[in-house]
């Protein structure tokens, strides 16, 4: 099978140049080359193309990337070890948003809590400390409009009463479930308004219907790999197809 890069890249529906692109990466095997200096792609090309482009959405191109290059090199078991570690990772991250869920609940009970929010006020390095993040993280959070704190006369430096310390730990804990600022804003104004904590059981059900959609990805990459590499072991047959997602 000869194939042209433009033949190639109409059957993922992608650009020439992103062929040429993934080839120089190591996604694609090295193309041979016509007498005239063409590049010639055949069925191992096309089948590389496909598990990459079904493998990226799941894993991210880094480690589609790095999959592709163990596969190409004949080191299935990194390739084995590669699709492992993402599949622990999202698990991890499935269990730091049911740990986050149930801390959540309680930080947002404080908000119905007929009894004033009780505690010091802090300057930013001090509050900064007790979250474990940086300085200008309180910064950014409050340019997105997530935190209001108040100036000190004279030396303006800023201050977090108890119900700001309140928030940040409620914006860190969702920062740290990789929520953005867009979804988290919705979070505090229903919280500081009526202490409706309807918002933030929605952003919990989004992440972690994000999650499953992440993993549904994985799985439709993860058999294709398998077409790729056991089609290798078939001899005869021809390049895998990609399956109906």
């Amino acid at each position: 099978m000869g194939l042209r890069p433009v033949d190639l890249a109409r059957r993922a529906g992608v650009s020439t140049q992103l062929v040429r692109n993934y080839e120089a990466d190591g996604i694609l095997p090295p193309a041979p080359r016509s007498a005239t200096g063409y590049r010639q792609y055949g069925a191992e090309h096309v089948a590389a193309l496909l598990t990459y482009r079904a493998l990226a959405p799941g894993f991210g191109a880094e480690t589609a990337t790095e999959i592709m290059r163990a596969v190409h090199n004949g080191d299935e078991a990194l390739a084995y070890r590669l699709v492992d570690a993402a599949h622990a990772v999202l698990h991890e991250q499935r269990l730091a948003t049911d740990a986050a869920s149930e801390a959540l609940a309680a930080l947002a009970a404080e908000y119905v809590d007929e009894q004033p929010v009780n505690g010091p006020s802090l300057l930013v390095g001090e509050l900064a400390h007790r979250l474990g993040i940086r300085p200008s993280a309180l910064r950014v959070w409050e340019s997105a409009g997530l935190l209001k704190p108040t100036r000190e006369p004279g030396t303006k430096y800023r201050r977090y009463g108890p119900e700001e310390v309140r928030d940040a730990r409620i914006i860190h804990m969702l920062r740290q479930g990789r929520y953005y600022f867009e979804q988290i804003k919705p979070v505090l104004d229903g919280l500081r308004r009526t202490g409706s904590t309807e918002a933030l059981r929605t952003a919990i059900a989004e992440r972690r219907a994000a999650h499953d959609r992440q993993t549904k990805a994985m799985l439709y990459g993860a058999a294709m790999l398998h077409e790729l590499i056991t089609a290798g072991e078939r001899p005869g047959e021809s390049a895998p197809t990609a399956p109906a997602p």
